[in-house]
């Protein structure tokens, strides 16, 4: 009798789960299940974004046409390079920051909210911002050569190849920075403070807590934060675009979501941009992949 009133219980508790969860798989359902299997479909065809033609189905031709066009290979490169200089300097400096701000006693949330403050700001104004400092006669230049003891050099943030990169990751960085030091801190005080009191008792100094405590027990946090920076790198858009506009050379920083915008928009291709969405959606699979399996390996704490 109480087997079956506990069943009873607990597939009236599924029902309710079930009744909560509806909304959201809704929403996943109508707003990135169906554009991904929609986008699929279309990267099977040739079609014309403005064409009042029937599209025409061409199988895996926009795929065979991509890996052998150098501008898509130009456009893995740029979107790699801008990840890994963006991605590895979030993920050290933002755990950095928020030990120094955990390890402040005063003025903790002051720091939390001058550096959290730039993510508040929309990508596109944050890019805005960056144009005006970037510009010739703009603060980078003025900043750079009295750091650098020169005088009326234009360093060509907006110019050169290695300099347009440089600007995108600086632009990210200075954005995303405090968001993922805010979910670092989050991870941190989650950490009991017994443990480091029970390792100081044992003799480790301030670096063997850090590395052996603070590090492993920070490990879900870890993924979190450089699962969720890498997903942002990767599609990151807004700044490039408004970059490219403003006169920036496109070949150094036209990223996929880049490409993907030009030939859907400006050559109407939808087909092979759907065929880039595709790609780019199983890149960022991978990528996501291959992080959960790294992370799998488990790591004791030890600080002897």
């Amino acid at each position: 009798m109480k087997r079956i009133l506990k069943k009873g219980i607990e597939h009236k508790k599924a029902r309710w789960g079930w009744f909560f969860v509806l909304p959201s798989l809704a929403f996943f359902a109508v707003f990135s299940f169906y554009p991904i299997v929609n986008a699929l479909y279309t990267s099977l065809f040739r079609k014309r974004l403005l064409s009042l033609r029937p599209p025409t189905f061409i199988g895996l031709e926009n795929y065979e046409y991509l890996l052998k066009s150098p501008d898509f290979w130009n456009s893995i490169k740029a979107t790699l390079i801008f990840t890994i200089g963006t991605f590895i300097p979030i993920l050290v400096f933002s755990l950095l920051l928020a030990s120094f701000i955990m390890s402040r006693k005063r003025f903790q949330k002051f720091f939390q909210m001058a550096f959290y403050s730039p993510a508040v700001l929309s990508s596109v104004v944050a890019a805005a911002i960056w144009l005006l400092i970037l510009d010739p006669r703009g603060l980078a230049n003025t900043g750079a050569n009295f750091l650098l003891g020169t005088k009326g050099i234009d360093y060509k943030w907006l110019a050169s190849a290695n300099m347009v990169r440089f600007s995108t990751i600086l632009v990210y960085f200075w954005k995303y920075i405090g968001y993922f030091t805010i979910i670092y801190i989050t991870g941190l005080a989650s950490i009991p403070q017994s443990l480091h009191e029970a390792a100081m008792i044992d003799g480790a100094n301030g670096w063997k807590d850090f590395w052996h405590i603070t590090i492993p027990l920070l490990k879900p946090t870890t993924v979190l934060v450089s699962i969720m920076s890498m997903l942002q790198c990767l599609k990151t858009f807004s700044t490039q675009y408004l970059f490219t506009q403003s006169g920036a050379p496109l070949e150094p920083i036209n990223v996929i979501t880049l490409n993907i915008y030009n030939t859907a928009i400006r050559d109407h291709n939808i087909g092979r941009a759907s065929a880039m969405s595709i790609i780019l959606f199983i890149i960022m699979l991978f990528f996501t992949w291959l992080q959960f399996k790294a992370s799998r390996s488990g790591g004791e704490v030890d600080y002897m």
